[in-house]
């Protein structure tokens, strides 16, 4: 048998089941201090006063650190524009808060209750700053200015009298002279909410300085080499004087992409030559890390009477918070999946991400897709409505297919498969018919409940890999032991396993090129010191990335072993085809190595007396290329639809005056195995992708994605009502039943 395409058991699942897997908060050292971090608690001021003496004095408490102990006092993972510590004695960027999550101080003492006691002790004073929350005020020309400073800035000149961050457009043909052609124009405006990532284990770690000199770092993160290379920048030191371990991590989603406690730790175990652990509360975690960027997008778009779309025109805004975080790749994004996977000749796009002291904007499940699909999505469905056709046909006849050209002017990517899943989403559905749609039609179910029912389509795409000219590569090394023949192998390659399976999938693929069991492989994925960057767990590249590259190891190492060498072991480092970024006036580029593809339909029950929405059934249809191992890519198709219907009917991260409100998951609403959906089918399509490994493409994203706009086609297929603005909560739905009525 094959090791790829078995569903093989994945190769953490006992330790973890039986709670023998640790994770960060369950590791402890000899002599171990604990650290507590002092929040800002305000979200735009000058500190003008941090005394720590009454903290210092604290029972057991050994050192209290403040900004003027950090070397260097800045940090991000696109640009250093966040300091490690704010107050005084540090660089005039760290005089400011802009976030009631920045980081004031840290108490470091003997037990964990004696440094949360003397935290309480941090005596603070500011002068109180403007506070601005919408990005639209954020961008008046008399809006407080939240960066000022200078900082190393990767896009070219930054304006320092402006709070926006970043700024993209997308130019092709001519969208004014299509809309005048246009038989039918369909107008909206597009609203996405911050949303909490919810991972199980809240932020935690421990440090120390080893006996060689070293600073280890235990925590839990999506990119080993970045957090290395940040936390060694901040304590001015060479990256080979960090060691960064991952333990099991408790779900990340994206969330785990920026630092948390990554850089602190290692500082507090270098000050003090302790080993020094932390461990969040939840209630730390949910102010603490960044959420999904919030997103307004007016959309205009236009369309033949024969379904063919000419043009579309879209304002796309996102809040970044108060600090950058990913939110340039983000917007890269979603400046581009805002016209969903359709070849549109016409299309002008400006789109634009913006400083507010929000809690920061970052990676999250989709990266900047979700809402620009929303967007598209609900587009083509109004198009589809305004034209009476068939929302399946209006898409077969604009679909990306092979040689499309994209609107950056650039061919898609060889292996486009839109068509592929939108024919079979279509075909399953009708296998599986709802009732008749009638607008508004009520029915007595069992329970004796007014209820109407509707069915709702969406396509999308994604990207595999960084993008827009972000550099990529993914190194591996393949070791095989024996003497007359080969016993087993070794195979080094640290992309972190955030809960997907990465390892697993490790495996299955050296086994695969070797041809050996899978249990005869063996693992080493710890830490930055087994082998070169894998890069992030993020952008559905893992699979595709570390796959290529433990391929290539592979291939090298079986080469030696034919050539004799005992034991015989290769590195290979892959690199694949370039991207390009956008030209700052057209958009001009090519923008991402390739792309994933994934159609869903969706149907829905809408209690008319509460506006509660259940979905009934969602059919998620995806291309992965080759299923590596097809009962974990179901686990990723259900557990995306799952998210996503949460972030779709009932998650809401409220912040007013740039505090956050849900601050605790009591009051964060994710669903439950009731508020899912009833029957998820999740079907894998295996249609090699001519870049991927063994055809196998990332996917672990691309369910996320329609999920939302296919509900709220078919709560317009249901009730005749077009839900723009995320969440649709009960209370929306119920209000627009209310308007509605005669």
């Amino acid at each position: 048998m094959r090791a790829v395409g078995s569903s093989i058991p994945r190769v953490d699942a006992v330790d973890k089941v039986t709670g023998l897997a640790p994770y960060p908060g369950d590791i402890d050292l000899p002599g171990q201090a604990w650290m507590k971090i002092v929040f800002a608690g305000v979200p735009h001021a000058r500190i003008t006063r941090l005394d720590v003496s009454r903290a210092q004095a604290a029972p057991g408490v050994i050192a209290v650190f403040t900004a003027a102990d950090v070397p260097v006092n800045e940090y991000g993972l696109i640009m250093p524009d966040q300091p490690v510590l704010c107050g005084p004695g540090s660089t005039p960027q760290a005089q400011i808060v802009r976030w009631e999550g920045d980081h004031v101080a840290l108490v470091v003492a003997e037990t964990q209750a004696q440094a949360e006691a003397a935290a309480k002790l941090v005596a603070m004073e500011y002068e109180e700053l403007p506070v601005v929350t919408d990005p639209f005020q954020a961008l008046e020309p008399d809006a407080p200015l939240l960066h000022p400073e200078e900082f190393p800035f990767p896009y070219g000149q930054r304006d320092r009298r402006s709070n926006l961050l970043l700024a993209y457009r997308l130019r092709r043909g001519d969208v004014e002279a299509a809309f005048a052609q246009a038989d039918v124009i369909v107008e909206a405006e597009y609203r996405t909410q911050a949303a909490e990532h919810a991972y199980l284990q809240p932020e935690a770690g421990l440090a120390y300085v080893r006996e060689d000199g070293r600073i280890e770092v235990i925590v839990a993160g999506q990119w080993m080499h970045e957090d290395r290379a940040q936390i060694a920048h901040a304590l001015g030191l060479p990256e080979e004087q960090i060691v960064v371990r991952y333990p099991a991590i408790g779900g990340a989603f994206g969330g785990r992409e920026d630092m948390s406690v990554q850089i602190v730790l290692a500082l507090a175990a270098w000050k003090t030559g302790r080993p020094v652990k932390t461990v969040w509360s939840r209630e730390e975690s949910i102010i603490g890390h960044h959420k999904r960027h919030p997103f307004v997008i007016k959309a205009k778009w236009g369309a033949t009477r024969e379904g063919k779309i000419v043009a579309a025109q879209m304002d796309v805004t996102s809040d970044a918070g108060a600090y950058a975080y990913t939110s340039t790749k983000v917007l890269g994004n979603a400046t581009l999946m805002c016209l969903g996977p359709y070849e549109i000749p016409n299309v002008h796009v400006d789109a634009r991400t913006v400083y507010t002291n929000n809690c920061p904007s970052g990676a999250f499940r989709g990266f900047g897709a979700p809402q620009g699909h929303f967007a598209a999505e609900g587009q083509v469905n109004k198009l589809a409505a305004a034209l009476g056709m068939d929302p399946v046909e209006i898409r077969r006849r604009n679909a990306l297919r092979e040689g499309s050209i994209l609107a950056t002017g650039s061919v898609v990517p060889a292996g486009c498969t839109a068509l592929d899943v939108l024919e079979e989403a279509a075909r399953r559905a009708a296998e599986s018919p709802p009732e008749p749609p009638v607008t508004l039609r009520t029915s007595l179910d069992a329970s004796r409940r007014r209820v109407a029912q509707g069915r709702g389509l969406a396509l999308s795409f994604k990207n595999v890999g960084f993008s827009l000219g972000f550099p990529e590569h993914c190194h591996a090394w393949v070791e095989i032991h024996g003497e007359a023949e080969m016993e087993r192998a070794v195979v080094g390659c640290v992309g972190a396993d955030v809960g997907q399976g990465a390892h697993t999938v490790f495996a299955q693929f050296a086994a695969d090129a070797l041809g050996l069991p899978v249990e005869k492989v063996e693992l080493r994925v710890e830490d930055t010191d087994v082998t070169g960057s894998s890069g992030s767990s993020s952008a559905s590249r893992m699979t595709f990335m570390a796959g290529n590259a433990i391929l290539g190891a592979a291939q090298r190492a079986l080469q030696a072993w034919e050539d004799e060498e005992r034991p015989a072991r290769a590195e290979f480092v892959f690199h694949p085809r370039p991207t390009t970024p956008y030209d700052p006036q057209t958009g001009a580029s090519d923008p991402n190595i390739t792309y994933g593809y994934c159609a869903q339909v969706a149907d829905v029950e809408v209690d008319l007396e509460t506006g509660h929405v259940l979905v009934k059934r969602l059919i998620s249809v995806n291309d992965v290329g080759k299923a590596v191992n097809p009962q974990q890519v179901e686990g990723q198709i259900e557990g995306a639809v799952a998210q996503s219907v949460g972030w779709t009917l009932l998650e809401n991260f409220v912040q007013e005056n740039g505090r956050a409100v849900t601050q605790r998951l009591s009051t964060y609403l994710i669903p439950g195995v009731a508020d899912v959906v009833e029957e998820i089918v999740p079907v894998i399509l295996e249609l090699p992708d001519p870049q991927g490994p063994l055809g196998a493409r990332g996917m672990a994203e691309m369910p996320f994605i329609p999920t939302a706009p296919a509900i709220a086609a078919a709560l317009h297929d249901a009730i005749g009502v077009w839900f723009d603005e995320l969440p649709i909560t009960p209370e929306r739905v119920w209000q627009a039943l209310r308007e509605r009525q005669p």
